[in-house]
């Protein structure tokens, strides 16, 4: 980092992170970017890593006292090694910075130990001198005086704020109108879709950022980031919010976040990472590995100031005023008129598309015509209607034949041979059931044809409809499970589409749609839960969040998957055996089912990886086994299912607790958790010592003295209509197979709730399963830190002796 500062002199302070500190110089004649030209460096003290985001006025009378901005910060590359460089007196290093791009060199002086030379090394020398670099000789942005940060200079923050004063006055003259606007309050505004690219006076034309959209505030001197649902995204981008923090005003901005690539573009499955991502440490590593940038195009409030009625242009000329000209927070800057002569651009350098604005339009919430979005590739929903056999090198499918559903028929749209790739095939082949005739009318005719019932769905991307109604230039992206045959018509030219979603922090709100094959997750928005929000994308977001705990009972178990590709108001089906290709990386085991005669391939789940790629085919409870494949006849727990199916929850309290008597009492250790619905679970461990039917036997034991204590209250009988308004205290789900929903497993209910290991001092009368969600789980695992549950998996009862007190019990 370099930082400005108007101490006794004005200098800058170059300070670079070696061996856990900001080894620290300060240049009282500046930086050069001239290699010609060599400036002293004065070796200081070493500062803490948190100094490197300091801005502010050292008070007079302190070391160092006045006004010190961040003028650039980014990363260093050492080309040797610093440690040996210090002792050595000669430092080589590559600078990546907001500002300064290049190959700089610190060479001490023979006059003194702590004067150095810092020399900029002129382009090419690298190359020629045997070093790799990242980069030779580039200037990202104008090296300007302004802080990277709040946007001003040393001198105007040693002033006070006299820019306010100047923002203050031009408001007036513009009637704005004085009213505060919160983050919370602002709907955003979306653009509708045109038919193609234009130019015309009017209109202002920006980049179409392939981000996430976000409004950002600074309120009461604390950043915020939300997303467009509304959901707060301040944690996940910690690199965004310190910017936005520092700003000197307090002001509503709209804009998009994106992480950019080595060459400058946005690369969306970077910053999707990044959005997947729940802890803070988590955070904080990623916004060193891939620092995002927020562009800014728009300016909604600043300080007491309501803006939204002000005309388009006079809202960026503002914003542009306030912005840093380098930094995290850039503004993103438009073209009047020439719309056409940007799309080409944007076209020719592969990037998302171009946004129209009408520069007199005021920001309203919704969709909106005085902004339109162009594409610069267009993207439709097609069903499968079969395959050309390949040729060439490749073997199986050559391109897919594709339809649309018109009137209630399939009509041929054309072919699409590019973008897949052979896992992709494979899982085409796998779930689609051949058939004699095309689907569909106009379909071409021949031998060479395979034809498939119209069943699965896929999205292309391509550049325009042909008059013959084909396609031109597709490119297969993915498929789309979320998506009906019935629901791929052909769209309008005219129509307005929806914006893309954006991913959200923990536990709610949307995500940004992905190809399938970026990191393995697909249709991240597609809402699960409807009246909460929640979507897929948090689904997985909690699984990946809990992984650590849930792995554990997950490891080595046949796993039983509940499928809800639709969320949980759509249909849902069991799936035993391994769903083929489409999680191929997935270990399975194959296990003999007595009831049905056949060998079933259960998946078997024992890291993230395999975690997410189940997840990711929509299933959302996970049932599991009692016992491992390597002891399938011998099970680690013993399981008493309390339902209460109307009951009062305080009686399953009560139950529960009676059971924990009893077994202290037998010296048989208990475990309880919530099962994710009404009721409540209380697990014994085995550590495989009874076979599946002396596990039964044990907790039926345990259930008839139980209801032989509260009659009143307790019951055995399995039927409903018997159980006269009592808990059901189920034995049967011990056994071979039997599953249950595995612990800090999601339940396909209202709320997200989740099956959640407790402490015995929680079951009481405040106890509250519902409590228990997809968003509170993780907060609540990150204050436990040790799982109440886990010794169930290695805890070994002296069970001869039990039973035989057990017994006499009875």
């Amino acid at each position: 980092m370099i930082q400005k500062h108007a101490a006794r002199h004005l200098h800058y302070d170059l300070r670079l992170e070696i061996s856990g500190a900001l080894h620290s110089w300060a240049l009282p004649k500046g930086l050069t970017v001239d290699p010609e030209e060599k400036r002293a460096a004065f070796e200081t003290e070493d500062h803490p890593l948190e100094y490197a985001d300091f801005e502010g006025i050292i008070p007079p009378g302190h070391y160092g006292g006045g006004a010190m901005i961040v003028w650039d910060r980014g990363f260093v590359f050492p080309l040797e090694d610093l440690e040996e460089g210090l002792a050595g007196g000669k430092l080589l290093f590559e600078l990546k910075g907001y500002k300064l791009v290049g190959l700089w060199t610190l060479v001490r002086t023979k006059k003194n130990t702590k004067e150095w030379l810092l020399i900029k090394k002129p382009p090419g020398w690298a190359a020629r001198n045997g070093y790799q670099v990242t980069h030779d000789d580039l200037l990202p942005a104008p090296p300007g005086e302004e802080s990277i940060l709040s946007g001003l200079t040393v001198e105007e923050l040693a002033r006070g704020p006299e820019r306010g004063d100047e923002i203050r006055r031009e408001l007036e003259e513009l009637g704005a109108e004085r009213r505060p606007l919160a983050a919370d309050d602002v709907e955003v505004m979306k653009p509708a879709t045109a038919a193609g690219p234009f130019s015309g006076p009017g209109w202002t034309f920006e980049l179409k950022y392939d981000g996430f959209r976000v409004i950002a505030a600074r309120e009461d001197g604390r950043p915020r980031l939300l997303y467009r649902s509304g959901h707060d995204a301040t944690d996940l981008f910690p690199d965004l919010a310190r910017a936005v923090a520092a700003l000197p005003f307090s002001m509503v901005m709209d804009g998009e976040a994106v992480v950019l690539d080595a060459k400058g573009k946005p690369d969306f499955g970077r910053l999707q990472r990044r959005g997947l991502l729940s802890r803070r440490a988590d955070a904080l590593q990623a916004a060193l590995a891939d620092p995002a940038t927020l562009y800014l195009f728009d300016l909604l409030a600043w300080e007491d100031w309501d803006l939204r009625a002000l005309p388009l242009t006079a809202r960026k000329a503002l914003l542009k005023k306030i912005l840093p000209k380098a930094g995290p927070l850039r503004f993103a800057d438009d073209i009047p008129e020439q719309g056409e002569f940007l799309f080409r651009e944007v076209t020719r350098l592969g990037l998302e598309g171009v946004v129209a604005k009408k520069v007199g339009s005021p920001y309203r919430g919704g969709r909106s015509n005085d902004w339109l979005k162009i594409r610069a590739d267009r993207v439709a929903d097609f069903v499968i209607l079969g395959w050309t056999p390949a040729s060439g090198q490749r073997s199986g499918i050559g391109k897919l034949h594709l339809g649309l559903c018109d009137g209630g028929r399939q009509v041929y749209a054309g072919r699409v041979g590019t973008g897949f790739d052979s896992q992709e095939l494979q899982e085409i082949r796998a779930r689609t059931t051949r058939r004699g005739t095309p689907a569909a009318l106009n379909a071409p005719s021949g031998p060479r044809h395979v034809w498939v019932e119209p069943e699965l769905v896929c999205e292309v991307r391509f550049k325009e409809w042909t008059r013959s109604g084909s396609l031109r230039l597709p490119v297969f992206a993915r498929l789309r499970d979320d998506k009906r045959p019935d629901e791929c018509q052909r769209p309008g030219e005219e129509e307005p589409a929806a914006a893309a979603p954006e991913p959200s922090p923990p536990a709610a709100g949307k995500r940004r749609p992905a190809p399938a094959k970026t990191a393995g997750l697909s249709n991240l928005d597609k809402v699960f839960w409807p009246a909460e929000g929640y979507t897929k994308g948090d689904l997985l977001n909690y699984y990946r969040t809990i992984a650590p705990r849930l792995l554990p009972y997950l490891k080595d178990r046949p796993l039983v998957i509940d499928r809800y590709p639709d969320g949980i108001a759509g249909k849902s089906f069991y799936q035993k055996n391994a769903p083929g290709p489409a999680i191929d990386k997935v270990r399975t085991a194959p296990i003999w089912a007595r009831g049905s005669s056949r060998e079933i391939d259960y998946l078997l789940v024992d890291d993230l990886e395999a975690l997410l790629a189940v997840v990711n085919l929509g299933a959302i409870p996970l049932h599991i086994w009692s016992s491992r494949v390597e002891t399938l006849d011998r099970p680690d727990w013993t399981i008493l299912d309390l339902d209460p199916k109307g009951a009062p929850f305080a009686n399953v309290v009560e139950i529960a607790l009676a059971i924990r008597a009893l077994t202290e009492q037998i010296e048989i250790p208990s475990f309880i958790k919530t099962s994710g619905g009404s009721g409540l679970h209380v697990l014994l461990p085995l550590c495989q010592q009874l076979t599946h039917d002396q596990s039964r036997q044990l907790a039926e034991l345990l259930a008839r003295v139980i209801t032989a204590e509260l009659p009143k209250i307790a019951t055995i009988e399995r039927t409903i209509a018997s159980r006269g308004g009592r808990v059901y205290i189920d034995f049967l789900q011990n056994g071979h197979a039997k599953l249950i929903a595995a612990p800090y497993s999601v339940r396909p209910l209202p709320g997200a709730t989740v099956s959640t290991p407790l402490r015995w001092e929680e079951v009481n009368g405040k106890l509250d399963p519902k409590k228990f969600t997809i968003e509170s789980v993780p907060k609540r695992v990150a204050e436990i830190t040790e799982d109440p549950l886990l010794d169930v998996l290695t805890c070994q009862p002296d069970l001869g002796r039990a039973i035989e007190r057990l017994a006499g019990r009875l």
